[in-house]
């Protein structure tokens, strides 16, 4: 049979249930449980005349003090100060990053990972000593002293939350510790907090070796206050046997006669016949490294030493196993493996470490010493290499192409292709970019051959009568049939005019036109004319026609733009805007530029020399203007202008005088029709 009693609701607590082992159904054998059982898995609550009382920090039944976060019992969390935060800084190198540090006497320490991930948590105290996952190795999960204090270091794998890594301690610690993160991806993120106690708190006083309301010897005692009243005292008795309600005495350790219920069977009566005698002792607790045992009693004849039932014997004169030490002796030393670091690459060979350690254990704890203490074993590798998988790599997919010129220098390409282990193509950013063969590269084709290219005489000649010329275009370039080796097309450039003549020009009609005027400017883009005349050519003079006589020529231009110099950057400004209000001063603006010559934005404009962008405007005072057919027709106008009518004919036409209020008011509210 096993009990139940923890695993039953409200006031069943108290009862005495027991259930068969591999059964689901218990059977209730008592209706109240021994004063002073615990009925709470934490044993803060025990029963008390079949009822679960809780028991407060101050070890009273029915208090409901609790302990506040500085550990004072009922503080007002005023007596400590609570450090917390996180560390949310992206890291960018690999390796050790401080992320806090924690100070002497800190208590109530957790460093939790905010989810998991492959950075590792490191501890190590001021003077350099590794605490936790020093020296690029990583520890196994456990406890670990550091600081004055026992650090408990858990692993994602051990909690069933996403969080990540944490160290966890009660502290206080006697020295200033520095908490590390070994940064290989992104930071989750780690939170931090710790307490540091006020110069005026006072730990809460309880019992040693005991939890509060845990039964000593497995029996709970009333206190014995000789210094309270003795009404006082019966009230208190009368509540512990259920009779009346009110507050407990507190529980200490000590021992008191067990309540027997009124329907059970007394034990057989005591005698001196019989008495407890140590039979043996228990087995010890580990084989090495200092265990524990406790001595076994049993109840015998005097007479005949022979064991009989417990209940001959007087269960208060039991003497009270206490611990011994045993197998005291240290364990042998062994190497503590820790586990393998990160490959160092992401592909091809690498390296990863680990932490080995020679640790031996004692007194139910496990500690670092001197590694000729484990010669005797072969150490383990620290260091080892390690391959994620094989390199993706560079290959050349087609050969190059042909020359982009037949001659001179020019450009030839080739399809070059970062493929993985596999055969497939993958991203460029798989490969080295620094061993990418090239896929483009220049070719000389050797020197062009070059001659020169004529076209056709022109049909025309320049003049309608007398002396002229015919002209042709002359270029040197290069000859792609011709094989000939030339540098240039040399010297000789064939002629591109030649003289041709149309008879003598006797009475002929004609444009003249004379020479070009200086420019408008004397920077910057202008202006230039000239002056054009129709005459008519005799022979060594010319008369001066009606420019009608001339119309069936085309006749030359008489004016033509011209450039100097550049002139630098100088100010350009819009024309002004419409004035912003008709009457009343409003304001006009424009937009002014400092522009270059090729009319680009520039800052070498003189400051001193831009125009205006702002000037006032229609300053005059406004005159109402009434118009006598432009009125409301209804009362209700007002509720027109607020839903926004006006744009509508109709309402435009009915509440006329609204209308044209808020259309001044809000210019372009009429805009539509």
């Amino acid at each position: 049979m096993s009990p139940v009693q923890l695993s039953v609701k409200g006031n069943q607590k108290c009862e005495l249930n027991c259930r068969a082992i591999g059964y689901r159904f218990y059977v209730r054998q008592a209706d109240k449980v021994i004063d002073g059982t615990p009925c709470d898995q934490n044993g803060t609550s025990v029963c008390v005349s079949g009822q679960c009382k809780s028991i407060g920090c101050d070890e009273y039944l029915g208090s409901d003090k609790v302990a506040d976060r500085c550990g004072i019992c009922g503080g007002d969390n005023t007596g400590c100060k609570v450090v917390s935060g996180v560390f949310k800084h992206t890291l960018t190198n690999l390796g050790y990053h401080k992320i806090v540090e924690i100070p002497e006497g800190a208590i109530k320490i957790n460093i939790t990972e905010m989810s998991k991930s492959n950075n590792y948590l490191a501890l190590r105290s001021r003077s350099g000593r590794s605490i936790i996952n020093g020296n690029w190795a990583i520890d196994r999960p456990g406890r670990y002293e550091g600081g004055g204090t026992m650090f408990t270091y858990k692993r994602p794998n051990e909690i069933s939350s996403t969080a990540g890594e944490s160290f966890l301690a009660d502290g206080p610690t006697d020295e200033i510790l520095d908490v590390y993160m070994i940064h290989q991806q992104p930071n989750p993120g780690i939170h931090y907090e710790y307490i540091i106690p006020g110069a005026n708190v006072i730990s809460p006083q309880l019992p040693p070796h005991r939890r509060p309301g845990e039964p000593f010897n497995g029996q709970l005692e009333l206190t014995d206050n000789t210094d309270r009243k003795d009404e006082d005292l019966h009230r208190e008795t009368e509540t512990h046997t259920g009779q009346s309600a009110g507050i407990f005495p507190v529980i200490q350790a000590g021992r008191f006669p067990s309540h027997q219920p009124d329907n059970q069977v007394q034990p057989p009566q005591r005698n001196r016949e019989h008495n407890w005698k140590q039979v043996g002792t228990t087995e010890c607790t580990t084989s090495c490294g200092k265990g524990s045992r406790y001595p076994i009693f049993h109840c015998v004849n005097r007479i005949s030493h022979e064991e009989v039932s417990e209940s001959y014997c007087d269960t208060s004169a039991k003497p009270t196993p206490e611990e011994e030490a045993c197998n005291i002796f240290p364990c042998p030393a062994f190497w503590d493996i820790g586990e393998w670091s990160e490959c160092s690459k992401t592909c091809g060979l690498g390296m990863q470490h680990r932490q080995v350690l020679c640790r031996q254990v004692y007194a139910n704890r496990t500690l670092t010493v001197q590694q000729y203490r484990c010669h005797h074993l072969e150490k383990p590798e620290t260091t080892s290499t390690c391959q994620l998988k094989i390199c993706s790599e560079w290959q050349i997919q087609t050969e190059w192409t042909s020359c982009s010129v037949p001659c001179g220098v020019g450009q030839r390409t080739r399809d070059v292709k970062c493929v993985s282990n596999l055969g497939d193509v993958v991203d460029d950013e798989e490969c080295n970019m620094k061993l990418r063969p090239n896929d483009i590269e220049n070719c000389d084709m050797g020197p062009c051959a070059k001659s020169w290219f004529l076209t056709e005489w022109s049909d025309r000649c320049s003049a309608e009568c007398g002396a002229g010329v015919r002209t042709r275009s002359v270029v040197c370039m290069t000859n792609h049939v011709s094989s000939l080796p030339l540098e240039g097309c040399g010297n000789n450039r064939p002629s591109e005019t030649t003289p041709c003549d149309n008879g003598p020009c006797v009475g002929k009609v004609e444009w003249f036109s004379g020479s070009w005027s200086q420019c408008s400017v004397e920077c910057g883009s202008g202006t230039q004319q000239r002056e054009v005349i129709c005459i008519r050519k005799t022979e060594g003079s010319f008369d001066v026609l009606n420019p009608y006589e001339c119309s069936f020529l085309e006749r030359p231009p008489s004016q033509q733009s011209c450039y100097l110099k550049p002139c630098g950057a100088k100010w350009f400004n819009t024309e002004w805007s419409t004035c912003s209000k008709s009457c009343e001063g409003g304001f006009r603006v424009r937009e002014v530029r400092c522009l270059s010559d090729d009319l680009a934005p520039s800052n070498q404009c003189d400051l001193q020399l831009k125009s205006e962008e702002k000037e006032p405007c229609n300053t005059q005072d406004c005159i109402p203007e009434i118009d006598e057919n432009c009125k409301d027709k209804y009362y209700n106008c007002n509720v027109v202008v607020q839903a926004r009518l006006c744009v509508y004919t109709y309402y435009k036409t009915a509440c006329c005088a609204s209308c044209t209020r808020m259309a001044n008011r809000q210019p372009g509210f009429l805009g539509r029709r």
